[in-house]
């Protein structure tokens, strides 16, 4: 095999852990989201497995990383499981990590996805799923570049983040979700970037470099937050804010876009890039999975963002 072959630069890619809950996302295209009581024909359907950090594992192993995913399956409903399974696989995704949490079904999602390519979502997560023990630390961690995690999964995977953190591996909270201002993951992340409406919950503040501000007093982790097509603020090491816009794109799908943020931002830290290298790599990641229907399955491929990057100077912080 010769020293260029793509399976010796894909073993010597990062390798990052992803901790999640894979999703049974069952999508309908529809012209508009029903009104309550009413009924709305779809045009397209299709059912792919998601979740946040699942689908950040998508965008991850497609840029060139190579990905643990960890966290709760459902042990019902095992011909889906199997799909699922399958669906991570072909991607390239070790799912070795998985833990079957018996008599519970995986969680579902109805996503609805108008002309506009907005989302609107509605999800059942059986609360057994937090009682999983993931596999050893010393397994998860070994040959880890940097750690991933949904916010949601505090409760099992806190003391992994915190042995990440002790060994000086980066870890990477997607913020998608209230926390509270005494979590102790808050303690142990090196970055969180929040969606705009978790930022908003967990601070308590409506304007978000208020609540980024806020949030600084209670975390050593660098903040930031995603706002879709208003792109990304963060705070910098002396706490002023800094702003990327998004990239100007044809929206045909947002499902999973801010996840494919979360993947490629994972990546550059796992990578070393500048922070606004990163933030941009992922800026692009995100607004090219955008243009595509599938949820994370239209994300692109790392020579796809690379070359986006190269002919679009938007996104430049400012």
């Amino acid at each position: 095999m010769s020293a260029n072959s793509p399976h010796q630069e894909r073993t010597a890619s990062p390798r990052i852990v992803c901790i999640g809950m894979p999703v049974r996302d069952l999508i309908f295209r529809v012209p508009e989201v029903p009104a309550r009581g009413q009924k709305e024909y779809a045009s397209a359907f299709a059912e792919i497995a998601g979740g946040n950090s699942p689908n950040a594992a998508i965008s991850i192993s497609r840029l060139g990383g190579r990905v643990l995913l960890t966290g709760p399956i459902g042990g019902a409903l095992a011909a889906s499981n199997a799909i699922i399974d399958d669906q991570f696989r072909s991607e390239g995704i070790d799912t070795s990590g998985l833990v079957t949490v018996d008599d519970v079904v995986t969680p579902i999602s109805s996503v609805l996805i108008d002309p506009s390519g907005e989302r609107t979502i509605a999800t059942f997560r059986d609360p057994k799923l937090w009682t999983v023990t993931l596999p050893p630390t010393e397994t998860l961690l070994a040959d880890c570049a940097a750690v991933l995690i949904e916010s949601r999964c505090a409760e099992f995977g806190t003391d992994v983040c915190a042995e990440a953190q002790r060994r000086g591996i980066p870890v990477i909270i997607d913020g998608d979700r209230m926390m509270s201002m005494r979590e102790g993951l808050l303690q142990v992340a090196s970055h969180i970037i929040f969606s705009a409406e978790a930022l908003h919950a967990t601070a308590g503040e409506s304007d978000d470099v208020t609540a980024l501000r806020k949030l600084a007093q209670v975390t050593p982790a660098l903040l930031g937050v995603t706002s879709g097509a208003r792109g990304v603020i963060w705070l910098d090491p002396q706490g002023e804010p800094r702003q990327m816009p998004a990239f100007p794109v044809h929206v045909v799908d947002t499902l999973g876009a801010g996840d494919a943020f979360h993947g490629a931002f994972a990546l550059g830290v796992a990578e070393d890039m500048p922070l606004e290298q990163a933030m941009r790599f992922a800026s692009a990641t995100a607004a090219l999975k955008c243009t595509r229907f599938g949820g994370a399955f239209g994300s692109p491929q790392r020579i796809e963002v690379e070359e986006f990057l190269s002919t679009n100077l938007a996104g430049a912080s400012g």
